[in-house]
C-alpha cells in the first residue's frame, strides 16, 4: 500500500500544469543517502520524475557520510553547486533534503503542495533562451538563440541514471531498501555564451544514458533553458 505521502505526491505532482513557458522546469533536489529526513523527499521525487514538463535532477551530496553510511551516489562537486545556489541567496547554511527549481526557488524538505506550486509558477514564464539539442551518433548538437536573456550564461551537461536502488546497512536510514530516480552522475560545463550571436555547440558523447542540457546565468544563477534526450 503506497503511503499517505505517496499519494498526495502523486495526485499534486503526477498532472502537468499548463504554461506558456517554451522549456521544461528544472528541478534539483539535494539529498544523500545518509541522512534520516531525505526518503520522503526521494519518494516525492520519483513522482516528479515522470513528468515529461520538468526536468528532474537528484545530487547526492557526500557532507553526511561522516554519520555511518557513505552515500554510494554522492559527487563533492554536488555540494559545491549547493554552497552556490546558498550564497546567490544569502543563506548561511546547506542542508539535505533541498529542492530548488530553476535555479531560483528553494524548497525546504518534502514538501509537495509547495513545489507543485513553485513548478507551475516558473512554468508561466516564458524563457528567454530557446534551446534545441539533438544527437547524430556520437555527437551532440546543441543550438540556442537569445530572445531576452543578458549577461553570460553557461552552457552544462548531464548525464544521469534513471532509477536505481540501494539497500542500506548502515547509518540513519539503516535496514531500507531505497529506490533513488534520475541520479546525475556527471556534470560538467561545456561552454559559455554571452547571447549576443546564435550558440551552436557539437559536443561527443558516448554510451546511451538520458542526458540534460541546462542554460544557466553564471553557475548558480537561474536555469533559463533546458532540454532532455531522456
Amino acid at each position: 500500500m503506497k503511503s499517505v505521502l505517496s499519494v498526495l505526491a502523486a495526485a499534486l505532482l503526477s498532472t502537468a500544469t499548463p504554461g506558456t513557458a517554451d522549456s521544461p522546469v528544472v528541478v534539483e533536489l539535494f539529498t544523500s543517502q545518509g541522512c534520516s529526513s531525505c526518503p520522503p523527499a526521494d519518494e516525492i521525487f520519483a513522482e516528479l520524475a515522470q513528468r515529461d514538463d520538468v526536468i528532474a535532477l537528484a545530487l547526492h551530496v557526500d557532507y553526511w557520510d561522516y554519520i555511518g553510511w557513505k552515500d554510494e551516489f554522492a559527487v563533492p562537486a554536488y555540494a559545491d553547486r549547493q554552497r552556490g545556489y546558498a550564497a546567490a541567496a544569502q543563506r548561511r547554511s546547506i542542508y539535505t533534503p533541498q529542492m530548488v527549481v530553476n535555479g531560483q526557488t528553494d524548497i525546504v524538505g518534502a514538501r509537495p503542495m509547495e513545489l507543485s506550486e513553485a513548478i507551475a509558477k516558473h512554468a508561466a514564464m516564458p524563457s528567454p533562451v530557446t534551446l534545441d539539442v539533438r544527437r547524430q551518433g556520437d555527437a551532440l548538437k546543441i543550438s540556442a538563440q537569445n530572445t531576452g536573456a543578458a549577461g553570460n550564461m553557461v552552457v552544462q551537461l548531464v548525464r544521469y541514471t534513471p532509477m536505481s536502488n540501494t539497500r542500506i546497512t548502515r547509518g540513519e536510514n539503516a535496514g531500507m531498501t531505497l529506490d533513488y530516480a534520475n541520479v546525475a552522475w556527471d556534470w560538467k560545463a561545456i561552454g559559455t555564451w554571452d547571447g549576443r550571436s546564435d550558440l551552436s555547440l557539437n559536443v561527443p558523447v558516448t554510451g546511451d544514458a538520458p542526458l540534460v542540457v541546462l542554460v544557466q546565468k553564471g553557475t548558480d544563477g537561474a536555469i533559463l533553458a533546458a532540454d532532455a534526450l531522456r
